[in-house]
């Protein structure tokens, strides 16, 4: 088994130091956003690496290496094309932080407190979709009350590292499940819708749960909150839920 390995932030670096700690014979390359410590590592071990410039460069600096079985795509920050998905022989492979068919998209972390839904991490195959692909392996994760969407992004970003360690021995072996997606079940959400979502209408009525789910979901140090406004001022709101000791 050969991959592409297209890394990007701190699950993606795990995973790729992780490959090449135990399997570095693998790789057929590796592709990062930016230089970074598995880029260098990799290098040292003789395997090709490329920063990420275009998609059109990376098929360039593909079609001079050996052909591969497999692309994963490791918290890749980036839509690859159809024609990038066929220099695969087997496939791309994606990382995706929400228990698919639910919350395809953006902001897996605020519309699963909005929404309510069941919450994890999925690996799937690539299509022309957005993460509509077949499912390969998934992971649930349990939340309550005192989550938010700060907490849910720390839970999903150690989750799929584990998940990614635990399925990796099927995948080199060719035991890939592949069970497609019943999108009918589940929701997409687009990066611009998650600013209005976010805006409390002082005027308008929300349940309490609503209110509680909609703050909390936009609950996150160094994140923008959600916002009211009021008097020509706006307000960015968060809040704290703890359990009470008994």
């Amino acid at each position: 088994m050969k991959i592409l390995l297209m890394a990007d932030s701190l699950v993606g670096s795990s995973i790729a130091q992780w490959v090449l700690h135990n399997y570095p014979d693998d790789l057929a390359a590796l592709v990062s956003i930016a230089e970074c410590d598995f880029i260098v590592a990799a290098r040292e071990k003789g395997i090709p690496c490329f920063v990420f410039e275009s998609e059109l460069q990376i098929k360039e600096e593909l079609s001079h290496i050996a052909p591969f079985d497999v692309g994963v795509l490791a918290w890749w920050p980036k839509i690859i094309s159809s024609s990038l998905i066929s220099f695969a022989r087997i496939g791309f492979i994606n990382t995706h932080p929400s228990l698919l068919p639910h919350n395809r998209g953006k902001h897996y972390n605020f519309w699963v407190l909005v929404e309510q839904v069941p919450f994890g991490v999925s690996l799937h195959f690539v299509d022309e979709g957005i993460d509509s692909g077949n499912i390969i392996a998934q992971i649930p994760i349990t939340y309550d009350w005192e989550d938010t969407g700060g907490t849910l992004y720390q839970k999903a970003g150690q989750a799929m590292i584990d998940l990614f360690k635990s399925t990796y021995p099927n995948i080199r072996n060719r035991d890939i499940q592949n069970v497609p997606q019943n999108l009918r079940d589940g929701s997409v959400h687009f990066a611009n819708e998650i600013d209005q979502a976010s805006r409390i209408q002082l005027d308008d009525t929300y349940t309490a749960r609503e209110l509680f789910n909609q703050l909390r979901a936009r609950t996150f140090v160094g994140k923008p909150a959600c916002t009211f406004e009021d008097n020509d001022e706006i307000y960015e709101i968060t809040v704290n839920i703890k359990r009470k000791l008994k």
